[in-house]
């Protein structure tokens, strides 16, 4: 009983419960790190706008402020705009989750440079968050904007809830989604075995590009900066594995 009770538990926790519970705690201290710098942002308001119409000027001055046009577009099709909706906020969240638990559990050799990429990656975010703390698109309505996933999914981020409980209103720059859409898709597109999965995982990260930028949660840039946030993680990460 105690050899099949030792190779359950090997099955389930590939180094056993001490590593486990070491793996949570480096989340959740990044998780109390988050709400420090949530707190400081969400009492800049006024800089969180400033930096959003510099963003705006800047798209402009490029040609490249298209997200106006592409949410309006995009909300000629009722299934794509409550789709990228509920995309939105359910994809940072579980599928985000879920990749890790299966890099744990199922490729637990992997999961620590995706960790690292993640610990890093947050770290980054954070330090943007609070030097300069930017306003979503869809709190400027003023350009055309509209906030699509109070209007069909009826889940109002900016109340403190559960569904809120890990959103800070004036983070839009880098974009998490697009960086976290990353580290999880492209290493497990490089593990998965199956074409359609691989393709799939492949795929994730431009999803949530377009998912962003539809529902009015993030200029172009900052997915740009999202995925240059993500590049910068896995360097990192590189680096500390070679240590």
């Amino acid at each position: 009983m105690v050899a099949r009770a030792r190779l359950l538990q090997a099955r389930v926790l590939p180094r056993g419960w001490l590593d486990a519970l070491r793996q949570v705690s480096l989340f959740a201290a990044a998780y109390v790190a988050y709400r420090i710098a949530r707190g400081i942002a969400e009492g800049r308001a006024n800089a969180a706008f400033a930096h959003a119409r510099d963003l705006i000027s800047l798209e402009r001055t490029l040609h490249v402020f298209v997200e106006p046009s592409i949410q309006a577009w995009a909300s000629g099709s009722h299934f794509v705009i409550v789709l990228a909706s509920w995309l939105y906020v359910n994809s940072q969240g579980s599928v985000t989750i879920a990749a890790l638990l299966y890099l744990y559990l199922r490729r637990n050799s992997s999961f620590y440079f995706v960790r690292n990429m993640f610990m890093i990656a947050m770290a980054i975010a954070l330090v943007v968050y609070v030097v300069f703390p930017t306003a979503p698109p869809r709190l400027m309505p003023e350009w055309g904007f509209t906030d699509t996933v109070t209007d069909f999914t009826g889940v109002h981020l900016t109340h403190t809830n559960i569904s809120s409980a890990l959103y800070n209103p004036y983070a839009a720059v880098p974009s998490m989604h697009v960086a976290f859409a990353l580290m999880i898709g492209w290493p497990l597109a490089r593990l998965s075995r199956r074409s359609i999965v691989r393709v799939l995982w492949l795929v994730y990260p431009f999803v949530m590009t377009f998912v962003i930028v539809v529902t009015a949660n993030h200029f172009i840039f900052d997915a740009l900066l999202g995925a240059l946030t993500a590049g910068a993680s896995a360097y990192g990460a590189n680096r500390l594995a070679r240590a």
